[in-house]
């Protein structure tokens, strides 16, 4: 009854009620209020600490801060939710009002760790941009003040988790639970991926129907791709405040998802065919740009892998098994049918989704928590740290965070290069949407239903990537994590990487050279596996060291690593077959039709594989001189008797 409480269909029952169905604990007559909230109503100063100085010094950021002081003060990047004790020199918000009458209680802040920017002293315009982007640093980290504290804050009137094992709170929840709601959004994620590849097996067909040429009619791919690139930058950012949550956002961008796909099925013109195609990728980004986001909602950092591996692995099954659908469905009931079976999926996950995915967001679950506590105790002073970082924000600084500081970022040589590495690897999958045709329909005669067959090398190469990863995450992860003190350094996440980055190389040779008529076709499909390992560590590694290296701007890395890998992948399409052709003709033989493509990509990713170990080597010593990175120093190892 609790999950399904918190799921769309529930809250819809809840509200239109009147709170009468489905109401919380807090609305039951018997249940008892804590004291802490009923003994700091307005004008109860008895459980009020006493005032201190506060350590922070006159400037323009230190003008009316709280001066309680907090016997546990916590943040809470990304990648950990350990307690850490505030480093000297630590800067606080300004206070952020509430806006309730008759507020005797000092205002909440948000805390934020002033960390040294490697040599660099911001002065001048740089410290006043700084300054006005404070707030929107912690909006970024997903609410990082509040999302899954364990400790009771010293102000009685922050409402807060009931204790360490409240049920309401994600982490808590049985394993049970949670690996359902792990299966939500992987279904959803699924769901929409699959929608990029799908119509893959009719660009042909849709070209003769239009009248157009096969490049133009690629577009149907490449628009999709653009809009899941473009759509986070505008929709992933209502995720993040606390008044909405995660589950609005899924569920309403995926009802328009699912109105637009008849539109696009029976589309008489190719512009119109095109434009829903953009706004269809469009609406369904937010399951892909906040769907590791829910899984990290539900786990803690050091069991994460596991859920963000397996979420990883839907994402990689959709666009490998789109063609399959899409081709059997085109061999039977032509191009428009490649839409249908997308609409059929889509529809289903709304349905399943709107019953039976509850709320993961912490911030949300305690933003309603403490309207309904204001309603039980009349204290008007109650309130979550969620409304207090969702007051501070502004227009300009939600704008920053998604449309400016990304292209900013983008320049850092960390985020720069990696986003180039991880945009060609991406890129690679859709050219093979592109070559597969040129080697399975042209040389071994398959049709359109059992070419899509010839992608389950991709989706068998994702299973076994998943099982070795978690192995590795047993074995190594986990116990790094110990003996590190329940965090890891940044670099740490690029292990993965360094063992991945070569099967990209591999496979390209592999693939390109065994696909020829005298060669077994089992043999260049058993190749493209390869394609999967890699790509699945990679992706793992580097979104996870993006995310830790710079935790302040997670939100902002992740937005433009998302763009600039589905511009690329958009682009390659359009050349992919006439690069395949051309440099068949100028090296020959005609029998291998894709080797020599398949050579240029493998040696660009070859010239790629050191990057990892890079990184690896020199990463902290690279954000030591970034405005931007974390600047932590890298941790030892405690190798006591017992880890492994």
């Amino acid at each position: 009854m609790d999950l399904f409480r918190e799921t769309v269909a529930g809250q819809l029952i809840y509200y239109g009620s009147r709170k009468k169905v489905l109401s919380y604990p807090e609305e039951h007559p018997n249940w008892i209020v804590p004291a802490r909230y009923t003994g700091a109503i307005v004008g109860d100063t008895s459980r009020r600490p006493s005032p201190q100085p506060s350590p922070v010094q006159p400037g323009p950021l230190a003008s009316r801060v709280s001066t309680q002081p907090s016997h546990r003060e916590t943040f809470y990047t990304s990648r950990e939710e350990v307690d850490r004790p505030l480093q000297e020199g630590a800067t606080r918000l300004p206070a952020i009002q509430t806006g309730r009458r008759g507020s005797h209680s000092s205002t909440e802040t948000a805390v934020v760790s002033q960390k040294k920017r490697g040599k660099k002293t911001l002065q001048g315009g740089e410290l006043r941009d700084r300054e006005a982007t404070d707030a929107s640093r912690v909006w970024e980290g997903e609410v990082r003040t509040v999302d899954n504290i364990t400790s009771l804050p010293k102000d009685p009137n922050c409402v807060d988790w009931y204790g360490p094992d409240d049920p309401d709170n994600p982490r808590n929840w049985s394993l049970f639970k949670k690996c359902f709601v792990t299966f939500d959004v992987c279904f959803l994620t699924f769901s929409i991926y699959m929608g990029s590849s799908i119509v893959a097996p009719s660009i042909e067909a849709l070209a003769a129907y239009f009248g157009v040429s096969t490049v133009v009619s690629t577009l149907t791919l490449t628009l999709f791709v653009v809009g899941y690139g473009v759509g986070p930058m505008f929709l992933a950012p209502l995720s993040e405040i606390p008044a909405i949550g995660r589950n609005a956002p899924y569920i309403l961008t995926l009802a328009i998802f699912v109105g637009l796909q008849p539109a696009v099925a029976t589309a008489k013109a190719p512009a119109t065919y095109f434009i829903l195609r953009f706004l269809s990728g469009f609406f369904g980004s937010p399951a892909l740009a906040t769907g590791g986001a829910s899984i990290a909602d539900m786990f803690e950092p050091k069991k994460r892998a596991y859920g963000i591996g397996v979420w990883g692995m839907s994402a990689v099954c959709g666009p490998t098994l789109g063609p399959l659908i899409g081709g059997f469905a085109f061999d039977a009931l032509g191009w428009r049918w490649t839409i249908w079976p997308l609409f059929f999926l889509s529809s289903a996950s709304l349905v399943w989704l709107t019953f039976l995915m509850p709320e993961t967001s912490s911030a949300n679950i305690l933003y309603r928590r403490a309207k309904r506590l204001r309603r039980r105790t009349g204290n008007a002073n109650l309130y979550s740290m969620g409304e207090v970082v969702q007051r501070s924000m502004t227009g300009r600084e939600i704008a920053m965070m998604t449309l400016v500081r990304p292209f900013i970022l983008n320049t850092e040589p960390i985020v720069g290069l990696l986003n180039l590495y991880i945009g060609f690897v991406y890129s690679l999958l859709y050219t093979f949407l592109a070559t597969f045709p040129l080697v399975f329909q042209n040389i071994h005669g398959f049709n359109s239903g059992e070419e899509g067959l010839a992608f389950m090398g991709l989706f068998v190469g994702a299973l076994v990537s998943y099982a070795g990863f978690c192995a590795y995450a047993y074995y190594s992860l986990e116990p790094l994590f110990d003996r590190k003190g329940g965090t890891i350094d940044p670099e740490d996440r690029l292990i993965p990487a360094m063992f991945g980055c070569w099967w990209i190389p591999v496979c390209l040779f592999g693939f390109g050279w065994t696909s020829v008529g005298s060669i077994h076709w089992i043999v260049p499909i058993i190749f493209s596996s390869f394609f999967s390992v890699g790509t699945f560590l990679l992706f793992q590694a580097i979104l996870n060291y993006e995310s830790d290296a710079y935790p302040d701007y997670a939100a902002s890395v992740l937005a433009g690593n998302d763009l600039f890998r589905s511009i690329m992948a958009s682009a390659f399409p359009l050349f992919a077959v006439q690069m395949f052709r051309n440099l068949e003709k100028l090296n020959g033989p005609r029998a291998f039709p894709v080797a020599w493509g398949c050579v240029l990509l493998g040696c660009i990713g070859i010239a790629m594989c050191p990057l990892p170990f890079i990184f690896y080597r020199y990463g902290a010593r690279i954000r030591r001189f970034s405005k931007y990175a974390t600047s932590e120093t890298p941790r030892e190892a405690n190798n006591t008797k017992g880890d492994a």
